[in-house]
């Protein structure tokens, strides 16, 4: 085993042991969701995301890929992705980081103190700078409404069930149809 999976595997390991709940991608440990909590005194707290975390072939020597998975108002989180822009996890990662330092130190700064003056999300930079106070409303908000528990342990759930009524829907036919599937004397 080469020594950046082994640091891999340690990393994931460490963070499923701590109190991050952590729910494995294609059983193996370079695509995985956690659970994270908003941090306390912050618009955040009481949020409860889920995030999307892929690890690069090189990590730790290169950064891990990171996002949230139910929407979340912020300047440098995008609306529609979830990707983020974190300049210690997209500029200045190093090998010395690990997953932990993702969950316990920059997540939680990138929400205590986002950065309008690089946003991916213009209209909340926008709304950050010119009304702070609608601002913070939108951010709880959003928390009410996309970061409950509820919405991450069914955001899965209901993805499939979507996809079941899609095939239920399409699966219903006419009787005309049942006799054309049928021509073969």
């Amino acid at each position: 085993m080469s020594s950046p999976s082994k640091r891999r595997d340690m990393d994931v390991m460490k963070l499923m042991m701590s109190d991050y709940t952590v729910e494995t991608i294609n059983d193996g440990l370079n695509e995985f969701n956690v659970e994270f909590h908003g941090p306390k005194e912050s618009l955040y707290e009481g949020g409860v995301w889920k995030i999307r975390v892929e690890l690069p072939d090189a990590y730790p020597y290169k950064s891990p890929s990171i996002g949230f998975v139910n929407k979340i108002y912020h300047p440098n989180v995008d609306e529609m992705s979830g990707s983020v822009c974190l300049d210690v996890i997209n500029q200045s990662w190093s090998p010395m980081f690990d997953l932990l330092n993702v969950f316990e130190v920059f997540l939680p700064q990138l929400l205590l103190y986002p950065n309008p003056s690089d946003p991916l999300n213009g209209d909340a930079a926008s709304l950050m700078m010119k009304d702070r106070k609608q601002y913070d409303q939108k951010v709880k908000e959003y928390c009410e409404r996309y970061a409950k528990k509820e919405h991450i342990s069914n955001s899965r759930a209901e993805e499939d069930s979507d996809d079941e009524e899609i095939s239920v829907e399409g699966s219903e036919s006419s009787d005309d149809d049942e006799i054309a599937g049928h021509a073969d004397p």
